[in-house]
């Protein structure tokens, strides 16, 4: 008799939860987004391949990720550079962050331009 309680009461706990998952709002689609910011700024694979870009890329992501006042994301932004143009993309935690992420590009950049695309999360 116990058994046979203990496996319905089981069933019904399992069904239940079944049916609480089926109500759950779907993943969230950020095709859109994802397209729209491949469109608009550089990636890794439109770096340039030069020592002195490479040498720059690698500065600028050493001192961000020394950085320990950053953020997760901050410290995986990208970090590309191309054409003479160092181009910051992907999301920080705040305008603060994101500003400090722009300041170390620009103490590493030399004379490159820094173009920051930095996106606050809220």
């Amino acid at each position: 008799m116990r058994k046979s309680l203990f496996a319905t009461l089981l069933t019904i706990a399992v069904m239940a939860a079944c049916k609480s998952r089926s109500n759950e709002p779907p993943a969230a689609d950020n095709t859109a987004q994802n397209e729209r910011v491949r469109a608009a700024s550089p990636t890794a694979d439109n770096a340039s391949n030069s020592a002195a870009d490479r040498d720059v890329m690698q500065k600028i992501r050493k001192a961000v990720m020394d950085d320990g006042s950053l953020s997760t994301n901050a410290h995986n932004c990208k970090i590309v550079v191309q054409d003479g143009t160092i181009t910051l993309v992907g999301p920080v935690a705040s305008d603060a962050e994101r500003a400090k992420v722009e300041q170390v590009a620009i103490a590493n950049a030399g004379d490159r331009k820094v173009v920051n695309q930095l996106e606050v999360t809220k």
